[in-house]
């Protein structure tokens, strides 16, 4: 319910996006997941539309239904965006926050992929033109997703881990990270560390996929990227990488940036809608 109106000025000549809630079932183990659904302005269900997955990060975080910039520019530019809470975000209790503990990113694609079947199961989205992006935790399961399948037309990775190990050893903070996502040094569990990881799916990618990141990210190092970025290249993948400089891990310090990090992922999935 809108209890303000101090933007009326620019609401009298923009339309924004309409926001639905919906919920599935994960394909994995039936669990309740929550989502929601933006339309772009002078939406028609009769016809098609491209769409979007947007992942937040964290993980341990959640989305809602309060206003976002990014979520409104894509569905202005003719996009359906589904942005959703998998298994790992707070606000649903204990036990879902943590089943993702020592156990991330693995079951989040099937809760993320059975969001958009229930989205395309609506009618209105072409099937040929769905995108994939999200930043942080998000940009981890996004690269992730690419690697376990290719039904993405293009995708964009920000400030992703993509190696856990050079992650741990690499980041802000080593020693939480080892001790509390892991429960073990890199060295001492070497193979739990690498069947998490991204890296390790991306002999399987086809998407086009664009890396975006912060040449200031203490967070999640811009090394990370450049390793995926590497790797996409060596693999003859179709791929690009946006560094930001002067950004730390949050990206959107200023306005402009945050307009310009959405400008960036829109040209790249622009660019591969309808090819």
């Amino acid at each position: 319910k809108r209890i303000t109106a101090v933007n009326d000025d620019v609401f009298s000549y923009r339309e924004i996006g309409k926001v639905e809630e919906i919920w599935w079932k994960s394909s994995f183990d039936g669990i309740d997941v929550q989502g929601w659904i933006v339309t772009p302005p002078n939406f028609d269900p009769s016809k098609k539309y491209p769409m979007i997955l947007e992942i937040h990060g964290g993980p341990f975080a959640m989305y809602g239904n309060s206003f976002s910039y990014e979520v409104q520019a894509y569905a202005a530019a003719g996009y359906v965006v589904l942005y959703t809470n998998p298994r790992g975000s707070t606000g649903y209790g204990q036990d879902f926050g943590n089943s993702i503990h020592h156990d991330y990113p693995n079951h989040d694609y099937e809760d993320l992929i059975s969001g958009v079947d229930a989205v395309i199961a609506k009618g209105y989205i072409d099937t040929a033109n769905l995108f994939v992006t999200g930043g942080s935790g998000g940009g981890v399961l996004t690269a992730w997703i690419v690697g376990k399948t290719d039904r993405f037309k293009a995708a964009v990775v920000a400030k992703p881990v993509i190696n856990w190990t050079s992650f741990v050893l690499h980041a802000d903070s080593p020693a939480f990270f080892a001790k509390y996502w892991f429960g073990a040094m890199p060295w001492e569990d070497i193979e739990n560390y690498w069947r998490r990881s991204p890296l390790s799916l991306v002999g399987n990618v086809k998407t086009p996929t664009m890396l975006l990141t912060g040449e200031q990210d203490f967070r999640t190092p811009i090394s990370e990227s450049e390793q995926y970025y590497a790797a996409l290249k060596l693999n003859g993948v179709e791929s690009a990488m946006v560094r930001i400089p002067n950004a730390s891990h949050g990206l959107v310090n200023r306005p402009s940036m945050l307009m310009s990090k959405s400008a960036s992922i829109l040209s790249w999935f622009d660019y591969y809608r309808n090819q």
